[in-house]
């Protein structure tokens, strides 16, 4: 009661907010300003993506696979068939579909490392559209504690400004792990910017061989009657006029050469490390698939045997790239989604793997050795099965 007599008419304190000892220290370079990428995503896409068939398969392949995972909504008691957050996923906005949508997010993480998603319209309840922003347009702006207070997205100077202090975010920020960065991610193209640079740079040798009759053909000589070995400066640009116009190029492949007195063709052929450069292209294009997490055998790449065969790659290949990003990206989804339904639930996004193609012998290897376990109850097999207890199961033992 004294201790209460002193404490009467002191200011309440604040409530107190946890956050990292370390937030100020990340935060202290740039608090309140802009936290720009130390990366050209642009750049990195126009190269990796646009401009190159082999980055552009990976990124295509695992996106449009994770897009096409079905997915279940479930919270702690119920697994839910109609839901407001998964009318909400089935048709996020009037131009683009679930498979467009989700296929566009991943896209972005495997790109730039960086997804964001935009919530319009909520109003203290489930958004009406959800849109995927271009992750090379936004930029982060960090607080006095290290963690974002808003999101700036820039286009030809004009700028909008999200704002992340309120009750409900705005935007969803799914990152990949970056060792070296506190606010972005790291992309899949960036460790595989050096084999793409190798790979692009292999292609415009290529191509340079197909504009000049796909090989190094040969050289003419020129031996004079009186023992020179240099033409005079008008039969120089009349002979390199009449080699490109009658004997470079696909539409000249294979015409044959009239040569006049004094002119001899001494063929050629390819080098050694000619004949190695196409090895090399094929390493670079390997070192690409392996950044992103796709067997190269699904590539259609040669020289790789890692998989007895095209199923094995496939199963792999959902188990060990695609479930992961779908997994991460559904369960951020699923939490920031469910502090727009009001009711405090926590909703568990997920994929359904039970639905998964590739996954379809495992799955009934799974199925057949929980359902012949006796000693098993139903409750115990369900959870196992990552399925929602039913309300009227009991959690004793069969048998």
């Amino acid at each position: 009661m004294i201790m209460d007599f002193f404490r009467r008419g002191t200011p309440e304190t604040a409530p107190e907010t946890k956050a990292s000892a370390t937030g100020p220290v990340v935060a202290f370079q740039g608090a309140g300003r802009v936290a720009w990428s130390p990366r050209d995503t642009v750049s990195l896409t126009r190269t990796g993506f646009t401009g190159n068939p082999v980055g552009f398969r990976c990124v295509k392949l695992i996106s449009e696979a994770a897009a096409s995972v079905p997915l279940s909504l479930q919270d702690r008691l119920q697994r839910y068939d109609v839901h407001p957050v998964t009318e909400l996923l089935r048709h996020p906005n009037p131009a683009q579909g679930r498979a467009e949508m989700l296929e566009a997010l991943y896209a972005q993480i495997l790109l730039t490392g960086n997804g964001y998603v935009e919530a319009v319209g909520s109003d203290g309840a489930v958004p009406m559209e959800l849109h995927i922003l271009r992750s090379d347009r936004m930029a982060l702006v960090p607080g006095t504690d290290g963690w974002p207070v808003a999101y700036e997205y820039a286009v030809n100077g004009r700028k909008h400004r999200f704002d992340m202090t309120g009750a409900m975010p705005p935007i969803c920020h799914i990152r990949n792990f970056h060792p070296q960065d506190d606010h972005y991610g790291f992309s899949p193209m960036q460790a595989a910017a050096q084999a793409l640079d190798v790979h692009n740079s292999a292609s415009r040798w290529s191509k340079a061989l197909l504009d000049n009759a796909a090989r190094p053909s040969g050289a003419i000589v020129y031996r004079g009657g009186d023992g020179q070995g240099s033409l005079a400066p008008d039969q120089y640009e009349r002979l390199v006029e009449e080699m490109e116009s009658h004997h470079q190029g696909a539409r000249n492949a294979g015409r044959p050469m009239l040569l006049e007195g004094g002119l001899d063709w001494k063929p050629m052929g390819f080098s050694p490390s000619d004949m190695e450069f196409q090895k090399t292209k094929e390493s670079a294009a390997r070192e690409i698939a392996l950044a992103f997490g796709v067997p190269p055998m699904m590539l259609g790449l040669p020289g790789d045997a890692t998989y007895a065969n095209y199923q094995e790659a496939n199963r792999a290949f959902y188990r060990l790239t695609v479930l992961p990003l779908v997994q991460k990206v559904t369960a951020r989804l699923g939490e920031w989604l469910s502090g727009f339904t009001g009711d405090g639930a926590r909703l568990d996004l997920r994929p359904d793997l039970d639905q998964v193609p590739a996954l379809a012998s495992e799955r009934d290897s799974i199925w057949r050795r929980v359902s012949e376990a006796a000693f098993l109850s139903e409750t115990e097999k369900r959870r196992m099965l990552g399925l929602p207890v039913l309300a009227t199961e009991g959690d004793g033992h069969a048998g």
